[in-house]
């Protein structure tokens, strides 16, 4: 059996919010090895996923946050694969946007560790981009995978409902460039980045203020 290792997915579709829709591409992290997996993200195509899982058997579905282009195919992966679908409590009015009648199957919490193929992820509370986002560190993959927390080259957007500038900033600088600075950030959408890359964006994230 081979050991844990990142593997990456790239979904289409679109997102909704506050009346506008835009079409994007989005990040789905697998992370697992040839027996067990954890999807990040189930993003706009469950058969796609599913495909990608091969046969192999998913612990559990996390959403980094509720935005619906990051939690539109989790219930129908769910459904394939009898995963539990995981969410912060803090998301769960932009989650009921997206499936009012389809609640998550479990909670995400600040410290709470997830297991898989032998490697622990720990889930960061850190809002802002929503009041929910959460990231999950996996030292021993010296990967995190932040959602749309944290960017190459900046932090997520807060210019929408149930987003702020201050609170991201803060969650970034507190919990996310504390870590070690090889950690390779995996990002919600686009390239790939590191800690050490966007430590010293901080005071030109502050003084721009987007």
């Amino acid at each position: 059996m081979a050991g844990a290792r990142i593997e990456h997915l790239v979904t289409s579709g679109t997102f909704s919010l506050d009346g506008g829709t835009w079409d994007v591409e989005n990040n789905v992290w697998i992370i697992g090895d040839d027996e067990e997996v954890i999807v990040v993200d189930a993003a706009h195509d469950a058969g796609a996923i599913a495909e990608a899982l091969g046969g192999r058997t998913l612990r559990a579905i996390v959403c980094t946050h509720a935005h619906n282009d990051h939690i539109d195919a989790a219930p129908a992966l769910a459904a394939r694969t009898g995963a539990p679908v995981l969410l912060h409590p803090d998301d769960l009015p932009l989650w009921k946007q997206t499936h009012p009648d389809r609640a998550p199957d479990g909670e995400l919490a600040e410290g709470q560790v997830l297991e898989v193929a032998g490697v622990s992820l720990t889930v960061l509370h850190t809002p802002g981009h929503a009041p929910g986002a959460v990231c999950l560190h996996a030292p021993a993959l010296t990967a995190l995978f932040g959602g749309d927390t944290l960017f190459a080259g900046g932090p997520g957007a807060t210019g929408r409902s149930y987003s702020d500038f201050p609170t991201i900033v803060d969650s970034i600088r507190d919990r996310l460039l504390t870590l070690p600075r090889d950690t390779v950030v995996y990002t919600g959408h686009g390239e790939t980045t590191t800690v050490a890359a966007e430590a010293p964006h901080l005071q030109e994230w502050l003084d721009r203020g987007f």
